[in-house]
């Protein structure tokens, strides 16, 4: 385990190839971020327990614990956003990454400054309510690094940028979590929140606290998920495409669909899937989402149409 870190920001790079290490460590570092850089999973595992980090990068493909199983494990214990690395073309890897609880991805081979555009993007979006303790909590408004980076960046990298070529595969392992991260949630009273709520039947959301509510209950969501109903909700009846979601969770305010792929957009559904579970919502008789086919998504009625 190599490392630099300090009080302030911290970044893990969990990755097997070394080249590959060590370029996302001089990335990070140069975008102000201390280091803790690991070969394998279970050190990966550990040194997030340990250093409680802002960020967190995991190679999807590797012997012993895949980064897959490691996202699992460090989303028990910490709040940290989770970068799956992934081959291009493993899409069903996307999936299965951002299920297990990751933030984002990148597909190699990808040139750095799109690594620290992507990375700028992710961190404008608010936190969670559960952060983990020592990271810093980032609103919808302070939320975003340091980098001197421009956001059409993530549109157009540098030609001169090294190409990051995909390596073999490398191991990735973790230790074991002791204690689950923010278990069970009880009702909340949203009367005792001064928040900005929006409403949909029964479900209630604060945009401040990022509180989700079903008939007062509150729901456990991520990040991403939050924001992608927070999205819907704000815009009603009105549909918002995938591409729009996609540019939306990078923070991104104009229209373009350069960068926004099919694995985007499986993303995207994959996201989707996972808030539908978490909120009880049934995609063949929806109460809150419905799927606007092969355009993408909208709210449902307010008024549940009398049977046939």
């Amino acid at each position: 385990m190599t490392e630099t870190t300090d009080s302030g920001r911290t970044a893990v790079i969990v990755e097997d190839d070394a080249e590959l290490r060590h370029l996302l460590v001089d990335v990070l570092e140069a975008a102000g971020f201390s280091t803790v850089s690991v070969g394998n999973g279970i050190d990966g595992i550990q040194a997030v327990l340990s250093y409680q980090p802002l960020i967190t990068t995991l190679d999807v493909n590797m012997p012993g614990i895949d980064g897959i199983e490691a996202a699992r494990r460090i989303r028990a214990h910490s709040d940290t956003y989770i970068v799956m690395i992934t081959a291009m073309g493993d899409e069903a890897d996307v999936v299965l990454g951002l299920t297990a609880g990751a933030d984002e991805y990148i597909t190699k081979p990808f040139r750095p400054r799109e690594f620290r555009a992507r990375i700028e993007a992710m961190l404008r979006r608010g936190r969670a309510a559960g952060t983990s303790p020592t990271a810093p909590v980032r609103t919808q408004e302070s939320a975003g690094p340091s980098f001197p980076v421009a956001r059409a960046a993530a549109s157009a990298p540098a030609p001169s940028d090294p190409v990051v070529v995909a390596p073999t595969s490398g191991p990735q392992t973790g230790p074991q979590p002791e204690a689950a991260f923010g278990e069970e949630r009880g009702a909340v009273d949203a009367s005792a929140s001064d928040g900005q709520w929006l409403t949909h039947r029964n479900l209630r959301l604060d945009l401040d606290s990022r509180i989700v509510l079903i008939d007062g209950a509150e729901v456990d969501l991520t990040r991403t998920e939050f924001d992608l109903l927070a999205a819907l909700l704000e815009s009603r009846r009105r549909v918002r495409s995938k591409a729009d979601l996609t540019l939306l969770l990078r923070g991104e305010s104009y229209v373009t669909t350069y960068f926004v792929g099919d694995a985007d957009k499986r993303a995207v559904e994959a996201h989707m899937t996972n808030l539908r579970r978490k909120i009880g919502d049934n995609p063949a008789q929806p109460r809150f989402i419905e799927t606007v086919r092969g355009v993408g998504y909208r709210l449902t009625s307010e008024v549940t149409p009398p049977p046939a």
